[in-house]
């Protein structure tokens, strides 16, 4: 009896290695992700990230954002609220963050450039599943809004995140 095993074409051929977005980097360096579809706000986001010491990618789209998100969890996602939405406007991108396990979450700062809501808008940050909302106008001020923002971040889930490292959860 002549079996032969059926199995998939090779693994290497269905895992796309490609969306590894900084290879083999040290893990300790800070990385982003910047959505964003106007070359003038990306370049902004883009310089200021890399000024406050970000390693920085820019996918062009969801499907992208998707296969570099299979392979690294990103420090900060700054997200156009416009990014390559779906079907009835929906941002896919927050769209999929919204729906990470609350331990992941808590590992990136997500910011929503927007044009209708005001910068540092916390009510309106907290109803788009958000850390920080910053009006596409004030997009100059990035880079100081974001350094406190972080800290502050960092400071108040200081204790969750310890209490998890300590505990294997991380």
């Amino acid at each position: 009896m002549n079996e032969e095993k059926s199995t998939p074409a090779s693994v290497a051929e269905e895992i796309d290695y490609s969306g590894r977005p900084f290879g083999y980097q040290d893990t300790n360096n800070e990385t982003a992700m910047i959505c964003e579809h106007d070359p003038v706000i990306r370049q902004k986001i883009s310089s200021t990230l890399k000024s406050l010491d970000f390693n920085v990618i820019e996918p062009a789209t969801f499907k992208e954002v998707l296969k570099y998100l299979n392979f690294h969890t990103f420090n900060v996602i700054v997200v156009n609220e416009n990014f390559d939405t779906g079907t009835g406007g929906i941002n896919n991108v927050l769209n999929y963050l919204e729906h990470l396990s609350m331990s992941t979450r808590r590992k990136i700062f997500v910011v929503l450039i927007s044009t209708t809501f005001a910068t540092m808008d916390y009510m309106h940050a907290y109803n788009k599943s958000v850390n920080l909302i910053i009006n596409k106008d004030e997009i100059t001020e990035l880079g100081l809004i974001l350094k406190k923002e972080i800290e502050e971040n960092d400071y108040f889930y200081h204790a969750f995140k310890e209490f998890n490292r300590k505990y294997g959860k991380i």
